[in-house]
């Protein structure tokens, strides 16, 4: 299963925090990491997607090998049968890129890439390289759906660029480069383009600047921000927490009801609050958990739930009550989504499209900057009551 980049402090996974907060680095050195269902399903979506590519691509490997190779991720705790059809898309994405280029390409999987010419013990496991005359084709799978990512100036994709650039400089005279974010639960493909020269003056007067900055153990310039998001240091940073005080008041100021413009200047403000308070709420927890304390505060044990402890023996007294065996049981269809997932998107795909149909999500706050476009109401009030009175005709 591939191994998260842990043991690069300048990484390309953790590039966009510590390329917008410097400190960060020095402040989170001895803060572990901590894991999570999503981060280990990602992995596991990960090394199935190696699998798949390198039966493909790279290893001759006959159906027994791969059958029980898979056998063993399908094993996992964390494997959900969807993981088929994303890494499907996945591979069909590489495959698609190959066969459309006039002769074998050269192809490189889980690929570490150095870039420690301009980064300070700067490398990556980039996830697929292709590499065809001069142009450089660099591949990165998401599985998680949470949060989009975007190719577009994605300093991850332009380390890894950077790193295959360096590492074949002798082999291969490359001159483009076609990065892409492939995430199938999140929007699907998301590509860019930029020459070398462009990558090349990236890494010269930017990346460069901001490495020497984070690598410096004494570093003390902080910003709070997105890239806050998978930062260890996350629930303690005085940076951060000073989002609590962006929380003002508006001085008291009459009238008493906030303009639409203080209404906005609120939202702005929100998320990055709510994100921040389930940070601090965590980490206060797994303190108290792991025998520390937080002054003035303890753990208390949540409402349980009631279960059998031997059902079969509980539903036989029951029914020699005199109680109807039909009224012990509820059976309801699935909806389309937990139906998908029990089948696989492939399977669910092959069967049940015809009869699928995407009704519009409710309307939602998002900030201009949010790349889906603005809410288009289906009908006005007008012209559903338009419909109501044909409808009864």
């Amino acid at each position: 299963m591939p191994t998260p980049e842990t043991h690069a402090v300048l990484s390309a996974s953790s590039a966009e925090r510590w390329m917008h907060c410097p400190g960060s680095v020095a402040l989170s050195k001895d803060i572990p990491e901590s894991s999570s269902d999503y981060a280990e399903e990602g992995r596991l979506a990960h090394a199935l997607a190696e699998l798949k590519l390198r039966k493909k691509f790279l290893e001759p490997m006959s159906p027994r090998a791969f059958n029980t190779r898979y056998n063993k991720l399908a094993r996992d705790n964390h494997w959900q049968p969807e993981m088929d059809a994303c890494t499907d898309e996945y591979v069909d994405y590489i495959t698609d890129i190959a066969n459309s280029l006039s002769t074998r390409p050269f192809i490189a999987v889980e690929q570490r890439v150095d870039f420690s010419d301009f980064v300070p013990g700067g490398f990556g496991t980039a996830d697929c390289i292709l590499i065809h005359e001069n142009t450089l084709y660099v591949n990165d799978y998401k599985h998680g759906k949470g949060v989009p990512v975007s190719a577009e100036n994605n300093p991850q994709m332009m380390l890894y660029a950077l790193g295959a650039v360096l590492n074949y400089r002798l082999l291969c005279n490359i001159q483009s480069i076609h990065t892409a974010i492939i995430q199938p639960r999140a929007g699907g493909i998301k590509e860019s383009n930029f020459s070398r020269d462009e990558l090349m003056d990236w890494a010269v007067f930017t990346v460069r600047l901001a490495a020497e900055k984070a690598a410096d153990p004494d570093c003390d310039e902080f910003h709070s921000g997105d890239w806050c998001r998978f930062c260890p240091a996350k629930a303690l940073c005085r940076e951060r927490s000073g989002i609590v005080s962006a929380m003002d008041n508006f001085g008291g100021r009459l009238p008493p009801l906030l303009s639409d413009d203080e209404v906005a200047n609120v939202l702005s403000k929100l998320d990055p609050l709510i994100r921040y308070g389930e940070a601090v709420k965590a980490y206060a927890q797994n303190k108290i958990l792991s025998g520390g304390e937080i002054p003035g505060w303890k753990l208390v044990e949540g409402r349980g739930n009631r279960v059998w402890t031997d059902q079969t023996a509980a539903f036989e007294a029951i029914k020699a009550a005199g109680i109807e065996e039909a009224l012990l049981y509820e059976r309801k269809p699935l909806t389309a989504p937990a139906l998908e997932k029990a089948l696989g998107k492939k399977v669910f795909a092959e069967v049940a499209t015809p009869y699928i149909t995407k009704q519009p999500g409710k309307p939602t706050l998002a900030p201009l900057e949010d790349p889906r476009e603005p809410y288009n109401p289906r009908f006005s009030a007008a012209e559903d009551f338009q419909n109501i009175k044909e409808d009864a005709k």
